[in-house]
């Protein structure tokens, strides 16, 4: 048995036929090809996951695709337009280095746009705080903080 869903991702409307126990995770990487979404844990502990839905952060390992019928994504795929015109974020984490083997990036950039969205000027241990639920094995954080701080000052000029 399969759904009819209708979903629009990164600005783009999809209508599939999708079984009921597909994950969204896997919705999007495997039947959209969109694999900036990377599957950790399995279980939203990690965060690599993370995508935005209808602007909000969410585990995409945690839905089933079903349930994003009728909602719109975001993927890190649909940051920016193309590799010469970066979100300030992106650019960001490139200027700060605050990435090294770049698999828990794209969950990480996907919880920190609408956690600047709501905190424009966040303080270091804001930053932390809203990392927290996303896990790197291949930094100390400090970079990635650092990141997101310029990306905050980044985003309040554009603001302006």
């Amino acid at each position: 048995m399969t759904h009819t869903i209708t979903l629009t991702v990164n600005e783009q409307k999809y209508i599939r036929e999708v079984e009921p126990r597909l994950l969204l995770s896997d919705f999007l990487r495997h039947e959209l090809g969109l694999t900036g979404t990377h599957v950790g844990c399995e279980h939203g502990v990690c965060g690599a996951c993370t995508i935005m839905l209808d602007g909000e952060s969410a585990r995409s390992c945690l839905m089933f695709a079903v349930q994003a019928d009728e909602h719109s994504l975001t993927t890190v795929e649909g940051l920016a337009p193309d590799k010469d015109n970066l979100h300030p974020l992106q650019q960001s984490f490139w200027e700060a280095h605050g990435l090294q083997c770049g698999y828990c990036t794209p969950g990480i950039l996907m919880s920190m746009i609408p956690f600047l969205k709501q905190n424009p000027n966040p303080t270091e241990d804001e930053i932390r705080h809203a990392l927290s639920g996303n896990l790197c094995r291949c930094t100390g954080y400090q970079h990635i903080v650092d990141a997101v701080k310029l990306a905050s000052e980044k985003m309040r000029e554009l603001e302006k």
